[in-house]
Formats: structure tokens, sequence, C-alpha cells
């Protein structure tokens, strides 16, 4: 069987590399063009396209795949399989493989459809997630499913956690499922068009962080963006960081958004019937700080500052 591979992040490499080490004849992989990075805007390459030539797989990179339909077909894939790659893959793509185009999706589809899926679970409070087998079809995450891995979202978890935890799970996706669909004991199912919820790639100003809501949306608001994007609140028009996130119900006279206390424990800041104190700070301009080097440093006169 050909197999060709689509996919872009450090997510998607679990699932590639699953294919592999399952002995799957991965013929050729589909990933997005180099991007700038870095301050000095230096070509970085896809993780995925770093794995693939590792293990010497001829790699497409089209700017629009939907222009590059030819490049793709002339590998001849019976089974395409796909996994956070950021494009819409074309109709004529999808129609091609005899085994389909299957995707590994992060969410218990059709909740949290979209390119942050994870990310929006926490912020919106979820309990549990998982990751879906679905067929590719023309929409986005639209498909009908094939099977599905739960996975929890504990308190402390933060958003590099879940991806772990789903991590882990799309590899039994991978090892299980696809090879149960493969010998013909597992059938689509439609999603329930009733339940869908929407999961849009993150935008700067989801970034931005109010304390002037409960404490359990601000908390999880900022432990859904750690380690990236990373939150961010403004306190005297500076742009500060939240890299680490604890959170405390007990009750507090303070107005949203002001600093109840800087101590070794990190920097207390109030919310509605609670705080969060952020243990991992990162004022504009400078590193990433421990809240006891924060403590002992800059943050000593942040006590009564009101973040906006």
């Amino acid at each position: 069987m050909r197999v060709m591979f689509m996919g872009t992040t450090h997510f998607s490499c679990v699932v590639l590399q699953q294919l592999l080490d399952d002995g799957y004849n991965v013929v050729a992989v589909v990933t997005q063009p180099d991007r700038p990075f870095g301050r000095k805007k230096v070509l970085k390459a896809p993780p995925v396209k770093e794995l693939a030539l590792k293990h010497e797989i001829p790699v497409i990179q089209p700017i629009k795949i939907k222009e590059s339909i030819e490049d793709v077909l002339k590998f001849e894939p019976d089974l395409v399989v796909t996994c956070a790659y950021g494009q819409i893959v074309p109709k004529a793509i999808l129609d091609y493989p005899k085994f389909l185009c299957l995707n590994v999706h992060a969410s218990l589809l059709p909740k949290y459809r979209g390119g942050a899926p994870i990310h929006w679970s926490i912020i919106r409070g979820e309990k549990e997630t998982g990751v879906t087998l679905m067929r590719m079809d023309v929409g986005m995450d639209s498909g009908d499913m094939l099977a599905s891995r739960r996975v929890s979202i504990d308190d402390h978890d933060m958003m590099g956690d879940v991806e772990s935890k789903l991590m882990a799970a799309s590899k039994i996706l991978i090892q299980e499922d696809l090879r149960a669909y493969l010998e013909g004991d597992l059938s689509f199912v439609p999603q329930n068009k009733e339940h869908v919820t929407l999961a849009y790639t993150i935008q700067r100003e989801d970034e931005f962080v109010s304390f002037n809501r409960s404490v359990f949306d601000v908390y999880n608001h900022i432990r859904g963006l750690i380690p990236w994007p990373v939150g961010y609140g403004v306190v005297e028009g500076m742009n500060v960081k939240f890299h680490g996130v604890t959170m405390s119900e007990s009750s507090h006279s303070y107005a949203p958004g002001e600093v109840i206390s800087v101590d070794e424990s990190g920097l207390t800041v109030a919310c509605v019937n609670g705080s969060v104190t952020i243990t991992l700070i990162q004022p504009a301009g400078k590193p990433i700080t421990s809240a006891h080097d924060f403590a002992n440093g800059l943050g000593r006169n942040w006590k009564g500052k009101r973040f906006e």
C-alpha cells in the first residue's frame, strides 16, 4: 500500500513516526513551506519535513496545494493520512486514494472543529477531550468519523500537558483503529451537526487576558495558552506574558486585575471570586523570570498595580 502523509507540526510528527514504526510504506510527505523564524528571519523547515528527510522520504511543500495537485498525485497514493497540515485539501486529491484520505484531529468531533482544538477545549473549561480518526471532505473537519480516543483535562493541566496526552492517544488511533479500518472492521459514522462547535486558530486578540471575570475563566484562559502562544496582560501600559499559573478560590476585597501580592510564590492578581498566581513571568523586553527572581527584583513595587 502506498501511503502519503500530510502534516506540519510536532503533533504531526507523532502520527508520521507511528506510521513508519508500524511498517507503512510512506512514499511521500506533503507539508507547509519553510518559514522565516526569529528576529533574524532565518528560514526554518517544518518539523515534519525534518522527520521525513531523516527517513529519506520525498517531501512536497506547495505554497497552495490546490495549485500542486499533479505534484501530489504523481506519487499515486492508495491512502492519504493527514494531521495538522494547515491547508484545505482539494477534492481532486480527496477522491483519488482507494482507501480515502483520513485525518487525525485533536478533538472529540463534532466539537472543536478548526485549527486550535486543544487550546479552546481548555479555555472553555472542558474536562475531557480526545483525538478522532475521520474521513476528510471538502469542509473543515466535517467528514464522517471512524474512531476516537478520549483523554482527561485535569485541573492542573496546561495546554502542553493536554497536547502530550493527545499525542499518545493518536498513536493508538494509528496502531489499532487505522489497522482495523483497513481490515474492514470499522465503518464510518456521520457527525451530529447539532453538536458542532468551532475552534478557530488563536489570534493576537485571543491572547489578551482580562481579569474582570470568574477566576475559573481567567485560569483556563491562561493555561490554555501555555506553552504557546502564551497569554498576556497589560499593566501601566506594559505587556506582561504569563508562562505559568495557579489559582485560588479564596475570597478577597481587591478589585479584579489588582495585584494582591508579589512574593516567592508569584504575582497574585485578583479575579472575580478568587485570584490567580502567575508563577513564570515575562515583562516586556525581558526574559522569562521565575516567581522567586521576579519577587526579588523587578516585582517588589508591583503590589497594588492594576492590570487593564
